[in-house]
Order: C-alpha cells, then structure tokens, then sequence
C-alpha cells in the first residue's frame, strides 16, 4: 500500500494563472490602480458584466469595480489581489486580511488544543481566524515550502491564526446567524474536504477558497478525522463512512438554524462519500429544508461511476437544487484509485464520463493543473472564476464565461473549456 500511493507525495504548483484558456494577462493602469487584464477576443468573457471596455493591444477589456477592489471580468482570479477587502474578510493592515472560518468537527482534541487524527463521538463546534495576505495570488495556499528555513509569515502566507473550539451548539449557531444576517443575499457556504487533508489545511482551503470566491457569505467547513497521511488511504475511507452520522447531523443542523436562505455545499474527493449520503438522507427525511440548498458541487468524486450513477444521483436528483460536477481525465489521484477499486471513479473523464440529466458535469481535462491534477477546484484559476460566477449570481453552465457544450452519447451534452 505504501509504494501503491508513493507518488501522491508529489505535487507542483499550478503552472497556469489564466482566466481563459489560450487568452493572456498582463498589467494595466486604470487610473491609479495597477491590476491584470484579459486581452485577446474572447468576447464572451465580457458578456453580461462588463462597466467599461477599453481598447489594449488590439483587443479589448473588460473593466468591473467592487469597493477598491479592481477586476478585469475573469481577469479578476489571475493576478494578485489589489489592496481591498470583500465582506467575509478583515483587513487588519497592509500586508494581511483575516477571514473568520466557521466549522464543525469529530476529530479528537489533542493536549496542545489542536485536533487530530481519530475520531470523536460527539461533535466540536468552533471558529477558525484564516489570515490571507494582501499579496495572495489567487488559487494558492501560501506556505513556507518543504525546504524553505523560514517560518509562517502572516504577510506571505495563508495560516491558521487562532482557533476558538470550545464553543456549544447553540453559541455556535448563534454566532454564525449572525454572520448570514449580515450578508446580503443570507448565503453560507460549506465545503467537505477529501483525503489526506489535515484539520489546519481544511481551514486554509476553506478561507481560500471564500476570498479567492469572493463569497460574501458565511464560510464553513466539516472536518472528519482524515489521517493526513498518504499511505492511510483505507483508514480514511473507513474514516469517512464513520463520519458521515456526524456530517449528516451538521447539515441539518444547518438547514434548521442557520437562518441562511441560500446554502452552496462544495465536496473534493473522498469528502463527497460523506456529503453524497448525507444529502441523500436529508432529500428524505427533510425535504422542505433542503429546498434552501441552491447548488451542490461534487469536485473531483473518489466514488464508483457505477455506484453514484445508479445508487447516488437518483437521489440527489430529488433535492431539486441544481449539481454541477467537475471532472479530468487527468487525476493521477483518480487513476490510483481507480487500479485500486477495479472501477472509473464519478471524477474521471473519458469515454464512461458520467453524463447525466439534472447534473451539469464540467470536464477541466484541458486545463494546466498541478501534477497530480487533482485539486483544481481551489487551485485553478479558471475553476475558481467558473465557482464564482456559479455561485455569485447561480449562472447556469449555458450562460457562463468559457464553457462549450460538448454532445454525448447520453442524454445531456457536458460542457468544456474554451481553448
């Protein structure tokens, strides 16, 4: 098993920060404020959201504004983040912003006051305080790197600042009504995280992906005890299964007093077993609730083709809220499981890529990913920018920036990339 998952160790920084495939960024100065643009004619990147255009190396480019936040349309999850903030987030100084991360937990507390690796019967309810630095480049988590000599530098790095764990349920639902009630469209966000992901990284992958999104809502994560260890692949299935009661549990308990009217749940990997059953559960015992549940994304599914086709999307397909699933034919991740299971897995693209009515499956084989090929979801920039849109005004894969219909041998077509 260890020498089966050797090569998960390794992973590369995505290469490419494009908005588009195939369309450039370089900088521009719109008045007094430097950003990065999108050049070339893709027009539709323009479409429905464009303030202004401007006329820049023989092509044009769309222009938005948000408070003191510049964005170039897409361009916008390309370059670095300009000096600004976005509701979920504290700008604290030049250097740092800080976004409060909510979450709940059945991991075990260790002595130190930190959360590990085996499970706990009950669950722990807490806030994480997330610093994201002003120089962050979107779709990056921030760190000193494995053999860098320096420490974590809140002005370099995404990290984990302080964690208040102790808090009740009640406390805990209080505090995050709170939060929703300040946002504007009551929005809070969800996201289940997949294998080998430790506690810490949960969080920094939740507060990056809410500012990279510019979600303006209620962040949220469900850590399950995930061993962080790439030779423990079947102790975190295990682990999973046993988790789903808890995760269960925490989404209704979302749905029933959060007070939020629009909730987006967002799955990677192993994370979508707990989420896929929990929703399927929730459509039956719950039906009215989950009515609050605008999208659900399964990013990357480490699940059986066969079992969620035949066994999971009918059911999800009863909730009424819309699916979209992201898919590649390049997930090295995937391809290992799949030798290990004897079966495709619902996140690989191909010739038995799951195409089905009432899910929208979004193949990113074409885009340029780290080695692995399997986080995209946070860590591609054209992903993110596709979220955004998905999230921000529930744009539909039809009407959205980049996206082309692709028939297929079932039903509905599937959607790729514009090269």
């Amino acid at each position: 098993m260890l020498r089966f998952f050797a090569s998960l160790l390794v992973s590369v920084s995505a290469l490419a920060l494009s908005g588009c495939i195939g369309v450039s960024y370089s900088p521009i100065s719109i008045g007094n404020v430097k950003t990065t643009g999108i050049l070339g004619s893709e027009k539709k990147v323009c479409a429905e959201s464009c303030i202004e255009k401007l006329a820049v190396d023989g092509g044009e480019v769309c222009v938005k504004f948000s408070a003191d936040i510049s964005f170039i349309c897409m361009g916008d999850f390309a370059g670095r983040q300009s000096k600004g903030t976005f509701a979920a987030a504290t700008t604290l100084a030049d250097s740092m912003a800080v976004v409060p991360v909510y979450f709940a937990t059945d991991r075990t507390k260790e002595d130190d006051g930190s959360f590990g690796r085996t499970r706990r019967s009950t669950v722990t309810y807490g806030v994480v305080q997330v610093n994201i630095p002003l120089g962050h480049e979107r779709g990056e988590i921030e760190q000193p790197g494995w053999i860098s000599f320096r420490n974590e530098d809140p002005t370099k790095d995404v990290m984990v600042l302080s964690t208040t764990n102790s808090m009740s349920s009640k406390d805990f639902f209080s505090q995050l009504r709170d939060r929703i009630h300040s946002s504007p469209r009551k929005s809070l966000l969800l996201f289940v995280h997949g294998f080998r992901v430790s506690f810490e990284d949960a969080a920094r992958r939740t507060a990056q992906m809410a500012y990279d999104l510019q979600f303006d809502g209620a962040p949220v994560f469900f850590s399950w005890p995930s061993q962080d260890l790439v030779w423990d692949y079947t102790v975190d299935e295990q682990s999973m299964v046993n988790a789903e009661p808890h995760l269960t549990q925490f989404l209704r308990d979302v749905l029933q007093h959060s007070d939020a009217d629009s909730i987006y749940l967002i799955a990677h990997s192993m994370g979508n077993r707990g989420l896929t059953r929990a929703l399927l559960e929730l459509a039956q015992s719950d039906p009215q609730d989950v009515k609050r549940i605008k999208e659900v994304i399964l990013a990357a599914p480490d699940i059986d083709a066969t079992e969620f086709t035949e066994q999971i999307a009918p059911g999800l397909q009863k909730l009424g809220a819309p699916i979209t699933l992201y898919v590649s034919s390049n997930d090295l991740a995937l391809q290992k499981s799949k030798s290990l299971h004897g079966g495709d897995r619902a996140g690989q693209a191909g010739p038995k890529m799951v195409v089905l009515n009432g899910i929208e499956t979004i193949d990113v084989s074409q885009l340029n990913t780290d080695f692995l090929g399997h986080s995209y979801y946070g860590d591609q920039t054209t992903v993110l920018a596709d979220m955004h849109y998905l999230i921000s005004s529930d744009t539909r894969a039809s009407k959205r920036c980049c996206l082309k219909g692709q028939p297929s041998q079932t039903a509905p077509k599937y959607w790729v990339f514009i090269k």
